[in-house]
């Protein structure tokens, strides 16, 4: 008894003794996190990643290619050395395996072109964060009145930028989905929102008996043509021109929503789902991803941000949780409706008619 004693009493001060020191290191690195972002957005912007992927190169090298100033670019090149961007071996610079792989131009798998998005627009209009959280009102090109989605679509270079992002943020999900879903019972598929067509194409190759394609503005058919055409799917996939909120969606076995329920108020929210639950054939199945948050609303820090950067860019929307997301598609006639994670921050909702 005593030496159990003994175990209970010195066990507070082996807690007391590990125990951390208060340390502002956390803090200060999220309060300037945003240097180490411009730092990304900037090489990305530069093409470094792809400059390199041709071969590594030194500094001198680099700062005459790219043309960089001389007093920055060593500071600039070892910074993204320390972020585990760039590795650098007796001088010479290379990509990191992640960064060739995703911020090459000229490999399929690039996701940059939402960096270059995020550089180009979002960088600026997150600086009125703190206004957006005292209005309630975006604070994108819509300040001036309009749609955001208006000036992007009404702009032929800026749309092309945009729809590129569209599919660097939804690749690896796209991936994801056309592995964990059962394609194999069923035959077509529409992509509601399709974009530059990531998705369509991601499933169509892992899965030759489907055909289908993707429903969008009618601006976005020659660039999601021309995508289809690159991967040699244009006999398979087609695009369906309308509008969601003002055209009937296309009739598939499977509808698909990726990264848009997001974008839109509560009342949108749902009537999208119902109008996706007119256009289904009894037991089809609704797709909807996006960054959902946690249920718990503690670990999703990309999702919660999302979700702000929805505040920046749209009237209503707002991001959700996985929960939030089963309860909606209920209230539009889905049954046995669960939720999946795929990877990084997203997770799907699947629902039956």
């Amino acid at each position: 008894m005593a030496s159990v004693s003994a175990t209970q009493q010195e066990a507070p001060r082996a807690d007391h003794a590990t125990e951390a020191e208060p340390s502002p290191e956390q803090i200060l690195q999220v309060a300037m996190g945003f240097w180490a972002s411009k730092t990304l957005l900037s090489a990305v912007e530069v093409q470094l990643f792809s400059h390199l992927a041709r071969g590594p190169q030194d500094a001198l090298q680099l700062t005459g290619a790219l043309g960089l100033h001389p007093r920055s670019a060593l500071d600039f090149l070892d910074a993204l050395v320390a972020l585990k961007l760039l590795n650098r071996t007796n001088g010479v610079y290379s990509n990191t395996r992640d960064a060739d792989l995703f911020l090459d131009r000229e490999k399929p798998s690039y996701v940059g072109g939402l960096l270059e998005m995020a550089n180009s627009r979002l960088y600026p209009f997150w600086g009125s964060l703190t206004e957006a959280l005292r209005t309630g009102m975006p604070q994108n090109e819509s300040r001036q009145g309009g749609n955001v989605f208006e000036a992007i679509y009404s702009d032929g270079a800026r749309l092309r930028t945009f729809l590129h992002a569209m599919s660097g943020v939804s690749l690896g999900a796209a991936r994801a989905i056309a592995q964990q879903f059962p394609w194999q019972n069923y035959r077509t598929f529409i992509d509601i929102g399709a974009a530059q067509g990531a998705l369509p194409v991601q499933v169509a190759l892992a899965h030759p008996h489907l055909s289908g394609g993707g429903f969008d503005l009618p601006p976005v058919r020659p660039v999601f043509e021309e995508y289809v055409a690159s991967h040699g799917l244009e006999e398979r996939l087609h695009f369906y021109a309308g509008n969601f909120f003002d055209d009937p969606c296309p009739t598939a076995d499977v509808l698909v929503m990726g990264h848009v329920l997001h974008d839109w108020d509560l009342d949108q929210k749902r009537a999208l789902l119902r109008k996706c639950h007119d256009s289904l054939p009894d037991g089809g199945s609704l797709i909807v991803y996006d960054a959902m948050i946690d249920d718990e609303r503690r670990d999703n820090a990309f999702g919660l941000l999302m979700s702000l950067n929805m505040l920046i860019e749209t009237p209503g929307g707002f991001d959700y949780t996985g929960a939030q997301c089963i309860e909606w598609m209920r209230e539009a006639g889905f049954t046995r409706v669960r939720v999946e994670r795929l990877v990084g921050p997203d997770s799907m909702a699947i629902g039956i008619k």
